[in-house]
């Protein structure tokens, strides 16, 4: 029994439902019984045949005409086809390739299609060429800028301008020419007032005082502190003069006068970091003026000062000249790589050798001492030299900075020329003091 629809309709469900009327008055849409499709009638002789549209059921029209057993003629021109036989089949000959006229493009009824109802039958097909004749694609010059104007980072060389050249740069990383020559002046602006007029070379060591302290303190200002540059200045040119006319005593005693001085002047701008500033000036105090005045007291010896002088000066010379040779030539096992790398102990060697032998002989030549208590005056020298290469090397590593300063080409600053020296003249002093008493 039929169960009743639970949403109370009495309409039948599924297919015992009738079927909709349509919307649209066409009859032959309407749904009827199934009938099978009758099979399409063949030729005997041809397969493939088709009843033509509007023909009888029963009758059957060719679509082609059979022209012989090695060819076969289509309805369009150009169409014969080859047939060598039953049940092979080469294709429509190169005339009538992709014309829309095999089975499964014809129309619902097999007649053939229409060209407009297939458009990429009108394309013509692409037959392969020969690359040879292809012509070549040739490089073509960029176009040159207008006359008046150059590209950017670009400088044109003439005549009245020459190329731009590259200052050529020895292996330790200096311009080995101006070096040379900034070294020459250096050492001339040293020795000319030291042999001819003592009071000059005063003028020059104070000077080198004031201006080293000037790089210093330049140079702190990167870590925060600002050492007050007015009393660090003018405490180290009283600190060499004392130095000059009192001896040691007064050295002491004109660091000290610097030290308090700038603790003086650095209340005026208040409490804040003043700690850090006053230990950047007690450096700089030490580290430029009380050292140079160990060489202001060389100089100041009665009778021999400036060969004192000359002889310390041309041990670091020697040393700094033999460790850059010894360096470029052999160095490969590095001294100090946090630090400085570019030295080795390679170079450290030929320091020592150098020093240690222009020291024998020239001691011996001007001041008539042992050749073996001069080769241990320059091997002092030299070792106190890269001590103080090293020291300023330390703090320009604790800075940031390369040079000092860009004073002198090929050098750096004036403390990157004094930062051996600076170390190497109290130990002569002395050493000398030893060796050569002075004598009243």
């Amino acid at each position: 029994m039929s169960h009743p629809d639970p949403y109370g309709s009495t309409e039948p469900r599924g297919w015992d439902r009738p079927a909709p009327a349509l919307p649209w008055p066409d009859t032959d849409l309407e749904p009827g019984p199934w009938r099978p499709a009758p099979a399409a009638p063949t030729h005997p002789t041809e397969p493939g045949g088709y009843a033509r549209p509007g023909a009888a059921p029963d009758t059957y029209a060719a679509p082609d005409t059979y022209a012989g057993p090695d060819t076969y003629a289509g309805p369009y021109p150009n169409s014969r086809r080859r047939h060598d036989g039953p049940g092979r089949y080469d294709g429509p000959p190169a005339g009538d390739r992709g014309r829309p006229d095999g089975p499964e493009h014809r129309g619902p009824w097999g007649e053939p299609a229409r060209d407009d109802e297939y458009p990429t039958a009108q394309i013509a097909p692409v037959r392969d060429e020969p690359t040879d004749q292809i012509p070549a694609v040739r490089d073509e010059p960029e176009p040159e800028p207008p006359p008046g104007r150059r590209g950017r980072g670009r400088r044109r060389a003439s005549a009245e301008r020459p190329p731009t050249t590259t200052p050529t740069t020895s292996r330790a990383g200096r311009n080995l020419p101006a070096a040379i020559g900034v070294g020459v002046a250096l050492g001339a602006a040293v020795v000319v007032p030291l042999f001819f007029f003592m009071p000059a070379f005063l003028a020059v060591l104070a000077t080198a005082v004031g201006i080293g302290i000037w790089e210093m303190a330049r140079a702190v200002r990167r870590s925060g502190a600002h050492p007050p540059l007015a009393p660090l200045v003018a405490g180290g040119v009283i600190t060499v003069g004392l130095a000059w006319f009192a001896g040691p005593d007064a050295l002491c005693l004109g660091l000290l006068v610097t030290v308090l001085g700038t603790m003086i002047w650095r209340l005026g701008d208040g409490p804040g970091n003043y700690q850090r500033d006053l230990t950047a000036a007690t450096l700089i105090a030490v580290y430029v003026p009380f050292l140079a005045g160990f060489a202001a007291m060389l100089a100041a010896a009665p009778g021999d000062g400036h060969l004192r002088v000359l002889v310390t000066l041309v041990a670091v010379v020697l040393s700094d000249t033999g460790g850059y040779a010894a360096g470029v030539s052999f160095g490969k096992h590095p001294m100090a790589p946090t630090i400085s790398p570019k030295k080795s102990w390679e170079g450290f060697a030929g320091s020592v050798t150098a020093a240690a032998a222009g020291s024998a002989v020239l001691l011996w030549v001007l001041f008539d001492v042992a050749p073996w208590w001069g080769a241990l005056f320059g091997m002092a020298i030299s070792v106190s030299a890269v001590l103080g290469d090293l020291a300023e090397s330390m703090i320009k590593r604790d800075l940031g900075v390369k040079d000092m300063s860009n004073l002198l080409p090929g050098h750096g600053g004036l403390m990157d020329r004094l930062d051996s020296i600076l170390f190497a003249v109290p130990v002569a002093y002395l050493l000398l003091a030893v060796f050569v008493p002075v004598v009243s």
